[in-house]
């Protein structure tokens, strides 16, 4: 049985704001979340990502903005031919805690396609998360 979800959760020794400003500003997303970065910041809005190293590019459609506590888009299943491709959906939610604020993501939507396909997409998308969430911790210490 794949998985329908990758979950993670990991504590960033910066406030809530400035973890948001990386999550949800091209400047900040292009820093630590691929190549280059566009983000249209409201429900309904675009947000564009490639990774120049991985020829590789994705389109997601905002659907929640909960300043600085929760972010949420979807976009497509990696793997899947075609534009119709069935969409995940990712959440990062936002919480102070004594160390800093406490992030958490989830993606979901795995299990709504056949076995195979799921099961790639879920595993690139385990790393891709692991490197991804890796990148954006060493940004903001970085940036400190």
């Amino acid at each position: 049985m794949v998985p329908d979800r990758i979950e993670r959760e990991m504590v960033l020794r910066h406030p809530a704001e400035r973890v948001w400003a990386a999550l949800t500003t091209a400047e900040g997303l292009s820093q630590w979340f691929g190549s280059v970065a566009e983000i249209d910041l409201r429900p309904g809005g675009r947000a564009y990502f490639r990774w120049d190293d991985l020829d590789q590019e994705s389109v997601a459609t905002i659907t929640i903005v909960d300043p600085p506590h929760r972010l949420a888009f979807r976009w497509p299943i990696e793997g899947w031919p075609g534009d119709d491709a069935p969409l995940t959906l990712v959440t990062f939610t936002l919480e102070p805690v004594a160390e800093g604020t406490r992030l958490r993501l989830v993606e979901s939507g795995f299990t709504q396609v056949a076995d195979h396909v799921a099961r790639s997409a879920h595993q690139a998308n385990s790393q891709g998360w692991a490197a991804e969430l890796g990148e954006l911790e060493a940004y903001l210490d970085a940036a400190a």
